[in-house]
């Protein structure tokens, strides 16, 4: 009995991560497996060393422990995808070989085209196999001047020597019993990039059969992909895992979660002062409950209790107000000298105490003056209003524009410093023409709650990504929010501005 998670290292540390990781770890251990991480990084553009570190600290932090991984090694190594690149050439070669991939050569013009036609034909946009009566030996010699990708042969109905006799892919799913697609409705699933680097479908199913995965448990959005890797399985001759299709986290208008609604990242949860088993307790609830029905649980409680038929195909609703009383109760649980233990161990994990002082020591005349100024550093989202961003020279509109803005400027930082942090900020008031000083000043009131503070980018960088970022997104909200027709006009001007 072996399962994974393999988080993809492009962002924060994701709580749907750690909901799936949980539940692969309970199944796993309570039927004496193991439970093993991956990192796929495939997408070279985006993933970054910082972002993995990241999410592996913030997993271990939650206490889902693997036994095998890219950090203490395994027999199955290496556990990065970007270092196996030898190993999906291979079995992409294997499927040219054997006629059940093909490569194409359709650049993006040509798709896009291809897509608006099928549109305006009322059919479900989809790869119509143009490149597929392309001679294998024409294709290789072209592949070697020509920029192409490899594809997979889908079925075209029941006749197909893959297709089972049936015009339905059929997917067992422990979950969610028999699923069926229409093979129609099955993309011919890009298998290797124009880099060269494999998609997850490609990577994902051969990394699972060589690590000796049994049971893969994944988040819904995966199961319409669930065709296309049970047909490389076939392709491969290799026996199929078993899956099952968590239900995905919600917020509470039941929409998907996501960090314009919610803060979603761990990091956000660590900082703000959630002890580690009340948010894993949090996330054990959103989809599973003991036999005693009781709210409250350790991880090892789950473990010995967990059944997956109990899992609950329900949207799971993330609230945070749940949360807060759950933390509570764990809180409460605590004897004095435990809490000091705790409060010390998150305060030092809070920050650089170090620049915090550099930050602060020419400010203060006595050690008590360093309090409200130490503050910034530690609090969570300010008690801020609309009235308190008013700006002498910047509409209130304007500042909240300048917020989000910021948002999506500070978001697309692939490392997080306190260089890159200023020069995001710092090339975003140059582009918007906005004196630094003017642009500025309500950032200090977004992140403090106060006007004065210290050196305010500096303070960005000290409290991290994830802190600063649901502080900027508070201060939105706090200013009204953008409505959807507004936040769309201000997505495409923050394209024109190629910040």
């Amino acid at each position: 009995m072996r399962t994974r998670i393999a988080p993809s290292p492009t962002g924060f540390p994701h709580v749907g991560t750690a909901y799936i990781a949980l539940f692969n770890l309970c199944f796993a251990k309570a039927h004496g497996g193991e439970f093993i991480l991956r990192i796929e990084d495939t997408d070279r553009a985006r993933s970054t060393k910082q972002s993995e570190t990241m999410i592996l600290d913030s997993l271990k932090w939650l206490g889902l422990n693997w036994s095998e991984g890219p950090d203490v090694g395994g027999p199955h190594a290496p556990y990065r995808q970007s270092e196996r690149g030898s190993v999906y050439a291979e079995h992409a070669d294997k499927l040219l070989a054997s006629g059940h991939a093909f490569r194409c050569f359709c650049d993006t013009q040509t798709l896009d085209t291809m897509r608006e036609d099928q549109r305006a034909a009322g059919e479900t946009p989809r790869y119509d196999g143009r490149c597929m009566s392309i001679d294998p030996e024409a294709a290789e010699q072209r592949a070697k001047t020509e920029a192409h990708v490899v594809r997979m042969k889908v079925p075209s109905g029941a006749g197909d020597e893959f297709s089972g006799g049936q015009e339905h892919c059929v997917i067992k799913d422990t979950l969610r019993g028999t699923v069926e697609y229409p093979w129609s409705q099955i993309d011919m699933q890009v298998l290797v990039k124009t880099d060269g680097m494999p998609t997850y479908h490609l990577a994902s199913v051969v990394d699972d059969h060589l690590m000796q995965i049994t049971h893969v448990i994944r988040g819904e959005e995966w199961l319409p992909s669930t065709p296309k890797h049970v047909l490389l399985y076939q392709y491969f001759g290799w026996e199929a895992p078993t899956f099952a299709h968590m239900p995905l986290l919600r917020n509470p208008d039941k929409s998907k979660l996501s960090k314009r609604k919610n803060p979603t990242s761990i990091s956000f949860y660590k900082d703000m002062g959630y002890l580690p088993e009340a948010l894993l307790n949090f996330l054990g609830r959103m989809g599973y409950s003991l036999p005693s029905d009781a709210e409250r649980f350790t991880l090892d409680e789950m473990i010995q209790s967990f059944d997956i038929s109990r899992v609950s195909l329900g949207g799971p609703i993330f609230e945070i107000d749940k949360l807060d009383w759950l933390n509570a109760q764990w809180i409460k649980e605590l004897t004095p000298a435990q809490l000091t233990a705790r409060l010390i161990a998150w305060a030092a994990s809070r920050t650089d105490q170090l620049k915090a002082a550099a930050a602060i020591t020419p400010r203060i005349s006595k050690f008590s003056d360093a309090i409200d100024w130490l503050r910034p550093y530690y609090m969570g989202l300010p008690a801020v209003t609309a009235e308190d961003f008013a700006h002498k020279s910047l509409t209130p509109e304007q500042v909240l524009e300048h917020f989000q803005l910021a948002v999506w400027c500070l978001e697309g930082l692939s490392e997080w410093s306190e260089e890159s942090v200023k020069g995001a900020l710092m090339g975003l008031a140059e582009t918007l023409e906005v004196k630094l000083r003017d642009f500025i000043a309500p950032f200090f009131v977004a992140m403090s709650g106060s006007s004065a503070s210290v050196p305010v980018m500096n303070l960005m960088a000290d409290t991290g990504a994830d802190m600063t970022l649901a502080r900027l997104r508070h201060a939105v909200e706090a200013l009204g929010g953008i409505g959807k027709k507004k936040l769309k006009s201000l997505e495409k001007r923050y394209q024109e501005l190629s910040v």
